[in-house]
């Protein structure tokens, strides 16, 4: 399996995964309401920076077709990590911003995750 369709199978599972969950749960609405304690924000920064570097170390790959998605989002989730880590107000209410959105979200998220699944699988 090469580095595209294995972070193509990791991120789509990821995205499916939380999507659904999201939907069942209502968990979405939960964890924006959780972006007012600042500790929970800079721990989950730590990790989204991690995840977002693994992915640009790896998969640094600026093409024209398919896989830049994957390169696109490790950089979107580093610079996420970083404003987590380092702005955490901000993101509070970029968070406030997307509670009434909660269902379009997660219903991209599913939507985004069979797509990069499939990409994955197809390519692998």
């Amino acid at each position: 399996m090469d580095m595209t369709s294995f972070f193509a199978q990791l991120w789509g599972s990821f995205f499916l995964i939380f999507g659904i969950l999201f939907i069942a749960t209502r968990q979405l609405g939960k964890t924006i309401e959780m972006t007012d304690d600042k500790a929970f924000v800079i721990s989950t920064g730590y990790i989204t920076l991690i995840m977002g570097l693994v992915t640009v170390i790896l998969h640094n790959v600026w093409v024209t077709d398919w896989r830049v998605v994957i390169t696109i989002l490790g950089w979107s989730t580093v610079i996420k990590g970083i404003m987590k880590i380092g702005f955490p107000e901000q993101i509070r209410r970029q968070a406030q911003r997307f509670k009434k959105k909660q269902f379009y979200s997660a219903f991209f998220l599913i939507i985004l995750g069979v797509w990069l699944l499939w990409q994955g699988i197809m390519l692998g």
